[in-house]
This record gives structure tokens, C-alpha cells and sequence, in this order.
């Protein structure tokens, strides 16, 4: 059951006034196994949320560099989304080597039960990298795109507030580190500050319409 949208969330609603509709997500690490290999991720790793259009949102996965990592596969936990429409292999930095399938190996996120709540991956909502599985992962200087479709009824700006509330989470297993290790990382929730930036945008183009009508 998807839980209502709080009141300080509410306000993300006048997102449909502004042209920007994007956030972007850092990852803290959830493992612990290095506390090196979680530096790096944690500096490295993003995701980008989209707004798509015709109820789809894309999460673009990027990995900045320089040091070795591989983003392997990717988890997502509830939400508004409805299903796991394409995943899109952004071939670049060089060509060919970013190649993902739906559904993960292991089905949950590694580690899960290190947050609170435990990360619970939504059934099929996951996919990683086809084997050979670090050279197909995302590594510097490349990008994934996960496409998903919408619940009817709901909208980006309800994705918004999922990702601000904790409703909705995204966990990333990260493999290809110089020390042979791996860590698991869940995104930090969209803050606050920033959704009320986004609505400040929306109000700006809200008045400035407005302004321009009278």
C-alpha cells in the first residue's frame, strides 16, 4: 500500500509548473566490508531521476571515476512504480561494454538487513550486469538507464516524494575494486532543502506565467 504524501512533501506537487524534472541521488554504503572501496563509492556513484513522459520515469546510473568499481546490479525497493519496463545500455567510453538483463543474482540487495527498514527488493523491480559480469557492469565514465512505468494515478512528482520519505529506495551492488572487494549502497533520500528548491522553481514559472498574462 503506498503511503500518503506528508505535508512538508505536498508542496513537490507544483513540480508540474516548472521545466525541471530531474533529481539527482548519491549512494551511502551499507556493507562496510572496506572502508576505502565505500569511499569510492560513495564519490563515484549516482543516479539520475527523470521524468520521462507518458508515466515513465528513467534512472540513469553513473559511475564518474577515476578508481576501479563496477556498479553490477541494481535494486529497487516499493514505490509508485508499476513495472520494470527497459533497461537500456548506454554503450560509451568505449562502445559495447555496459550489458544488463532484468532480474538480479542474488534476488536482494547484499546486505539489506544493514538498514532500517531492511531493503526488500520489489519482485522483478532488479537487474544486473550479464556475464562476464565486471567488464559488463558500469565502470568509470559509463551509464545505465532503467526505464520503469508508472502506476496509473501516480506521476513523477509522487516518485519525488517517494524518494524524500524513504518510500521508495535504490540499492546498487558494486563490484571491480583494486582490492578484489565488493560493497552494497542504498541512495540517500531526496532532502528536503532540495525538493523545496525544485518547488521554488515551479513557483517561479508559476508567477512568471502570470506575469506574462497580464
Amino acid at each position: 500500500m503506498r503511503r500518503p504524501v506528508t505535508v512538508a512533501l505536498a508542496a513537490t506537487l507544483l513540480l508540474a509548473a516548472s521545466p525541471a524534472r530531474a533529481a539527482v541521488l548519491g549512494f551511502g554504503c551499507i556493507s562496510g566490508n572496506l572502508a576505502g572501496d565505500c569511499a569510492i563509492g560513495e564519490a563515484q556513484l549516482n543516479v539520475n531521476v527523470t521524468d520521462a513522459g507518458s508515466g515513465q520515469v528513467l534512472f540513469s546510473f553513473s559511475n564518474s571515476g577515476p578508481a576501479a568499481s563496477s556498479i553490477t546490479d541494481v535494486y529497487f525497493d516499493d514505490g509508485s512504480l508499476l513495472a520494470l519496463a527497459t533497461v537500456l545500455n548506454n554503450r560509451v567510453l568505449p562502445p559495447g561494454v555496459v550489458d544488463f538483463s532484468q532480474d538480479a543474482s542474488p534476488g536482494n540487495l547484499p546486505a539489506a538487513n544493514n538498514v532500517t527498514p531492511a531493503f526488500n527488493t520489489t519482485a522483478g523491480f532488479n537487474a544486473d550486469s550479464n556475464p562476464p559480469t565486471q567488464p559488463n557492469g558500469v565502470n568509470p565514465g559509463e551509464l545505465l538507464g532503467i526505464l520503469f512505468t508508472l502506476q496509473a494515478g501516480t506521476d513523477f512528482n509522487d516518485v519525488l516524494a517517494e524518494l524524500g520519505d524513504g518510500t521508495l529506495r535504490i540499492g546498487i551492488h558494486v563490484q571491480g575494486y583494486a582490492s578484489g572487494g565488493s560493497e552494497s549502497f542504498v541512495n540517500h533520500p531526496l532532502p528536503e532543502p532540495a525538493m523545496l528548491a525544485l518547488v521554488g522553481l515551479g513557483l517561479a514559472a508559476l508567477f512568471g506565467a502570470r506575469a506574462r498574462r497580464s
